[in-house]
This record gives C-alpha cells, sequence and structure tokens, in this order.
C-alpha cells in the first residue's frame, strides 16, 4: 500500500481544528475527510472503510465510546482517539472498547503524525508482509495463536481479541519465556518511543489475561516482572 492511498477520516466537531489536521495531514501525503456529526460517523465508516479512524470522545449526536464500541467488529482498521480529559479513566475506557491509540488535545500535528504512521505502518505490516513459516502458528496445549489467520483458539473456541490486543498476544508468545520491557513492547508494536506514562499496554494486558485462560488477579501465564516488563510462561499456557 502506498502512502497516499493511505485514507483518514477525522470524527470532529471542532471545525476549526479539524480543518487544521486535515490541512497538515494532506501536507504530509494522507487523504483526509471530516465528519463532525457522531450520530452518522459509524455509518459512514462502514460504508467507506477508511484505513484509520481518528475519533474525537466528546460529539454531538453520540459519543467517541459509544462509537468505538459500535465499530469494533465490524471495522478492522486502527481507532486513534482524540480526549481533551487527562483523565485516565477516558483513555482506559477507550482503549478497553478497542481504540488502538490515543492523544490528549491540545493536539500537537507532528505527534498526531507519529501516530497514525505508526499504526498504519502497523497494519500495513500485518496486510502485507509473509509470514516466516515457523512463526506462523503456534501451539500451547489448549491455547493456539495463528498469526496467518490472526485468531486465537482456546480449548477449540475462538478467543474474540482486537487487533491491537492480537498484535501484542503474539508478541509476548513468540518470545516466550523471555521477558519484555514495555520499551520493547511499545517500540516493537508502534515504532515510537515509550514515554514512560503510557499505559495502553498494561490495559491491553489486563483484557487479554482471563481471554486466554489466566488470572487476573494471581497471573500465571502472562507474569508481569516488576521493574522488568512482561513474560508470556509457557508451561503455564501448556498446563491449562
Amino acid at each position: 500500500m502506498e502512502q497516499e492511498a493511505w485514507r483518514i477520516l477525522i470524527v470532529e466537531d471542532d471545525q476549526r481544528l479539524a480543518d487544521l489536521t486535515r490541512e497538515y495531514l494532506e501536507g504530509n501525503g494522507l487523504r483526509v475527510s471530516i465528519e463532525s456529526d457522531g450520530g452518522q460517523a459509524v455509518a459512514r465508516i462502514l460504508k467507506e472503510r477508511p484505513d484509520l479512524v481518528v475519533l474525537d470522545l466528546m460529539l454531538p449526536g453520540e459519543d467517541g465510546l459509544s462509537i468505538c464500541r459500535k465499530l469494533r467488529g465490524q471495522y478492522e482498521g486502527p481507532i486513534l482517539m482524540l480526549t481533551a480529559r487527562t483523565d485516565d479513566m477516558d483513555q482506559v475506557l477507550g482503549l478497553e472498547l478497542g481504540a488502538d491509540d490515543y492523544v490528549c488535545k491540545p493536539v500537537r500535528p507532528r505527534v498526531l503524525l507519529a501516530r497514525i504512521r505508526a499504526l498504519l505502518r502497523r497494519s500495513e505490516v500485518v496486510a502485507e508482509v509473509p509470514v516466516v513459516e515457523n512463526q506462523r502458528r503456534l501451539e500451547f496445549g489448549p491455547l493456539v495463536i495463528d498469526n496467518a489467520m490472526r485468531e486465537a483458539w482456546l480449548n477449540e473456541r475462538s478467543i474474540e481479541l482486537t487487533s491491537a490486543e492480537f498484535d501484542l498476544l503474539w508478541l509476548l508468545a513468540v518470545n516466550a519465556g523471555r521477558i519484555l520491557s514495555r520499551e520493547e513492547i511499545f517500540n516493537s508494536l508502534r515504532g515510537i518511543e515509550y514515554d514512560g506514562q503510557d499505559r495502553s499496554i498494561d490495559v491491553r494486558i489486563s483484557r487479554i489475561r482471563p481471554k486466554i485462560g489466566d488470572d487476573p488477579m494471581h497471573p500465571r501465564l502472562i507474569k508481569t516482572v516488576r521493574s522488568k516488563g512482561y513474560l508470556f510462561v509457557r508451561e503455564a499456557a501448556e498446563g491449562l
């Protein structure tokens, strides 16, 4: 996919901000459309299928969290959420509902562009890079993770994972037995440096654990290693 083909839909009711953002992104080779009505956003996204959605949290008609909830399961592209609030709860909720990343307002155009490009690069790699045969499918007893199909199963039952959750689970599983720091995870999944405050990785791991049969209170499959990072324990997974 050429960068010029990347289509971005901005769902934002602040027309001035939306126009300025569009101008900046288009000046950097992206194709940008704007939707100001939250009530129309879901239908438009599902009809146009943009490569990425920039979604404001506070919108007339329907808020960004509700839109995100409706989109997941129907829309496979990355969702980048904008929030004017610094409260962690808004960011955590957005990630739990399927957003792939978030940027706090006021938006710094270069930061927004970097986040967009990182998400697009990740989706581009998933879509186009051939999977190495010996890393196509991982099996840990009843837990099976297939990178080619981008699906996982536990006891032959499909596990419902967002795109970002699958990417993180695969990264941990393919490095089973090795501690991955937040810096390594962040750089691998997003292609940008970890800022020391972003909680998206922690939120996703907390959501993945119960889905793969791990105990969120006393995890054995994906262990938190204090001051170091996260460890996927092969033996624990095989013993499910």
